[in-house]
């Protein structure tokens, strides 16, 4: 067993020299010129608090206190801990373990900024050694976009040699996000998320009971074959494209399923409230050279249904019946409202648009310019013969709908004649009289 002692005794004084040699070995020194090339490169101001060489349990280089950007602006990063592959550092591909991040925050404009800082100069002289990274591990980490935060999270990335990811785990710290990229085929990775009471970081805040999604990643493109959620008392699923080699396309179709309008809709418009229960059948697409605009060039369609709900804002019953009031506000309930809705570049119409309450019902289309202005003609019927046709106007903020001229006129005639009952009776010869002359025409009898 004298050999195994020697062994022992071996090995530790090879670890007690790794760990007592960086007491010697100061790389501090050479901080002011890190900074400065650093700084060249990214064209950004760039410190660095301390540097150390650290020899256990590998050794590795340890940067605590970076910060890029004017007072860290930009990212900010509380240790990093880089590992390289010691016998790699005598060939000219220089290997790198692992890079262990901990504290890391990037911001929205160290995220514009990235492909500036990725660039590379054709007329550069080619490199004399490569550098390949196997991992990165972020611990603690946060991105920052505009107002929006996402994180804290942790993730583990292996990195193949061309640079392209081989697997990634992400993680959110609260635990209500996991999500993984795993090995598949063709190039391909098997994307995976699960989450339980998570809110999107990006774009309207929607809540998600629970979030499946499953597909697959490549560097250009995702395609996620199964997107299944609970959400807002209902249900929304389908499947989604997305690639961004020239621009960014994407589309997708989704089914949705008794979803409770009364909280989503203000996530997209704040000033439209409709409450109810929604079931539709989406088909989107969009295409766009920057990606910041593909909310401009969306395409949109979609039968609808809305079941047992309230329309703020707008009272259809009395528009109909105090013809010659110009009055706006109110709320319409009912029973059914049902239609077709097509967006295409922020224009937004409703076709086949019928309104079932009680004795009211209602029929016609409406447009919802991008600038939330809105136009359409809504045929309303009250009881079993009064039909008025009303002039939709004004903006998703406050609309309006008011009788038609000639109904109005025939309703302020109707008045005179005979208070009351003439009020209705001159409505009716006013909406037969704009028939007649090409005015308009009534879709109920």
């Amino acid at each position: 067993m004298k050999w195994f002692k020697r062994a022992v005794l071996v090995f530790s004084v090879f670890l007690a020299a790794l760990a007592v040699v960086p007491l010697f070995v100061s790389l501090d020194d050479y901080r002011p010129q890190i900074e400065a090339m650093v700084s060249d490169k990214l064209k950004e101001p760039v410190t660095l608090r301390k540097l150390a060489l650290r020899g256990l349990p590998l050794p590795h280089a340890v940067i605590e206190g970076i910060e890029v950007g004017k007072a860290g602006d930009h990212l900010k990063a509380g240790k990093v801990a880089v590992t390289p592959d010691l016998l790699s550092m005598l060939s000219s591909t220089k290997v790198i373990r692992s890079i262990d991040i901990d504290g890391l925050l990037i911001t929205q404009r160290a995220l514009d900024k990235i492909p500036q800082w990725t660039k590379t100069d054709p007329k550069a002289p080619p490199a004399a050694f490569k550098v390949v990274v196997r991992e990165i591990r972020l611990n603690d980490a946060s991105l920052q976009l505009q107002k929006k935060k996402l994180g804290p999270f942790d993730a583990e990335v292996d990195i193949g040699d061309d640079g392209l990811p081989l697997r990634a785990l992400l993680s959110a710290r609260d635990g209500k996000l996991k999500a993984s990229l795993l090995p598949a085929d063709k190039g391909r990775l098997r994307l995976a998320v699960d989450a339980r009471d998570w809110s999107l970081p990006l774009g309207p805040p929607m809540k998600f009971d629970e979030l499946k999604v499953s597909g697959f990643a490549t560097p250009t493109s995702l395609d996620l074959r199964q997107l299944e959620s609970k959400l807002y008392q209902g249900k929304i699923g389908g499947t989604m494209e997305i690639d961004w080699q020239k621009g960014l396309r994407l589309k997708g179709q989704l089914a949705v399923d008794a979803v409770e309008l009364r909280e989503l809709v203000p996530l997209f418009s704040p000033s439209a409230k409709i409450s109810g229960r929604l079931n539709a059948k989406p088909v989107f697409s969009g295409e766009t050279a920057k990606p910041e605009q593909i909310a401009a060039a969306m395409r949109l369609e979609t039968p609808f249904d809305i079941r047992n709900g309230v329309l703020q804002g707008i009272d259809l019953q009395r528009a109909a019946t105090q013809l010659i009031k110009r009055e706006s506000g109110g709320e319409t309930r009912f029973d059914t409202l049902t239609g077709h809705f097509a967006m295409d570049r922020g224009t937004q119409r409703i076709t086949n648009l019928k309104v079932t309450s009680g004795s009211l019902g209602a029929e016609g289309n409406v447009t919802i310019a991008p600038d939330k202005s809105l136009s359409g003609r809504v045929n309303a019927q009250v009881g079993s013969t009064l039909v008025v046709p009303l002039n939709i106007s004004g903006t998703v903020d406050s609309p309006m709908a008011l009788p038609s001229g000639a109904s109005m006129a025939g309703a302020a005639l109707g008045s005179v004649v005979l208070p009351g009952v003439g009020t209705a009776a001159g409505a009716k010869v006013g909406n037969w009289a704009e028939g007649l002359f090409g005015g308009g025409k009534n879709t109920k009898k």
